[in-house]
């Protein structure tokens, strides 16, 4: 009896060994990809003209994953937090491959627990990417995958109930107080991560409004969002008033799954100004396709069928169907190619002459990207109204609040 059981404890200990080390092994994959994501949108934040070796078309893109609302939580990168997140998952990997005592057999624990809550926000932001803006980052996949490999072997290391978790929590941390090594290396990691937390530079459009969701009016004060929309910069797109109050430029382009976004969420509030005020809010929409076959200012663009939906858009506006030519090119970013598009004009906005009129109607769309130039676009969308730029789009409560602001500021009654 006694010799099975030596037996069966010699066959389990490699099995956990190999576990431990591919424990560490999808901490440091985890670690590496977060760390590239959290570079890459820092360069993304600092130079809005800088494309990523992640970029390859439309559907696969790492810059229209984080630099839409799911990129940021409370102005703070999605690719920092989890950045973070892997730097302890692989503190407690480190423990459990190569730890001593009760603390090497409870950092699985710990770990299976953070990578419970973990696989809970990958999910989530895996459906946010794959089915609401429709792309994939590469980047982001690898760290959903390690964050589930995690998952997987910390609870296959577990040899303890779950029950006894908080317990053996309370002694290691007691035991962390008294060991100077863990001690340092504790105050290293809440240190580096509340500096790098404060001093990452945040996403001055789309990112910021939210976090001001819950700012009360208090009387003769402005509320944060006046404050903030405010303090955008002005610049001068060009386009007259024609007797409108509000004027909303929008620089588009047809194949970015935001601007699809922004024209969805916006039809009600520009629905409800139409109705409440008519010819008080005028919405121009400007083309700036993302793509370097027409627009010089986006050599590394990764839109390859852009300039031929902003062509697609302005011929069938000749037929009376521009708005449906714009719907169906929305519908279907993921799909478009140049091919796509010369079909979907002949089918959708009723084009027969798409070939013989493109260079024609791509040097009106090139008028717009200079236009765009002139006033340093570099992303789209970009909204301009009443001459505050605003780089990305607002979520649509605030994009109604700025509109309200500026039929205030022109003396519109509500």
């Amino acid at each position: 009896m006694n010799g099975e059981l030596r037996k069966n404890s010699a066959q389990v200990a490699p099995m956990h060994f190999t576990a431990r080390r591919w424990l560490l092994a999808f901490a440091a994959v985890g670690l590496l990809a977060s760390g590239t994501s959290t570079y890459v949108h820092y360069r993304l934040l600092q130079d809005r003209g800088y494309t990523s070796f992640c970029d390859v078309n439309a559907t696969v893109s790492c810059t229209e994953s984080y630099l839409s609302q799911y990129g940021s939580i409370g102005g703070v990168p999605v690719a920092l937090l989890g950045f973070l997140w892997f730097a302890l998952a692989a503190l407690l990997a480190w423990v459990a491959e190569g730890g001593r005592g009760d603390a090497r057999d409870s950092a699985p624990g710990y770990l299976f627990v953070l990578s419970t809550l973990a696989l809970a926000m990958v999910l989530y932001l895996g459906y946010a990417a794959f089915f609401v803006l429709k792309v994939v980052c590469v980047l982001c996949v690898a760290t959903y995958i390690a964050v589930a490999g995690l998952f997987i072997l910390s609870g296959s290391l577990m040899d303890f109930p779950m029950t006894t978790l908080p317990n053996r929590l309370v002694r290691d941390f007691r035991r962390l107080l008294t060991s100077p090594v863990a001690l340092v290396i504790a105050i290293v990691f809440a240190g580096g991560a509340a500096t790098a937390i404060a001093f990452f530079p945040r996403e001055p459009s789309v990112e910021q409004a939210p976090t001001i969701a819950n700012a009360q009016k208090q009387a003769g004060a402005q509320t944060e969002f006046e404050r903030w929309y405010f303090s955008q910069k002005i610049a001068d797109p060009g386009v007259p008033m024609d007797g409108a109050k509000v004027l909303v430029v929008k620089f588009n382009d047809y194949q970015c799954p935001a601007c699809g976004q922004s024209h969805r969420e916006y039809k009600p509030v520009l629905a409800k100004y139409a109705a409440t005020h008519p010819g008080a809010v005028r919405l121009v929409t400007k083309d700036y396709p993302l793509d370097p076959e027409c627009n010089f200012n986006t050599p590394n663009g990764v839109h390859q069928a852009a300039c031929e939906a902003a062509v697609a858009a302005r011929l069938a506006a000749r037929n009376g169907k521009e708005a449906a030519m714009a719907e169906w090119l929305y519908a279907n970013q993921a799909g478009l190619t140049p091919q796509a598009v010369k079909q979907a004009a002949a089918s959708v906005g009723g084009v027969t002459d798409f070939d013989a009129q493109y260079q024609k109607t791509i040097e009106a769309v090139k008028a717009d990207i200079a236009a765009g130039g002139a006033i340093n676009i570099r992303s789209t969308p970009t909204f301009v109204i009443n001459g505050r730029m605003i780089a990305g789009s607002l979520p649509a409560q605030y994009f109604d609040e700025a509109i309200a602001l500026e039929l205030k500021r022109a003396g519109v009654k509500e």
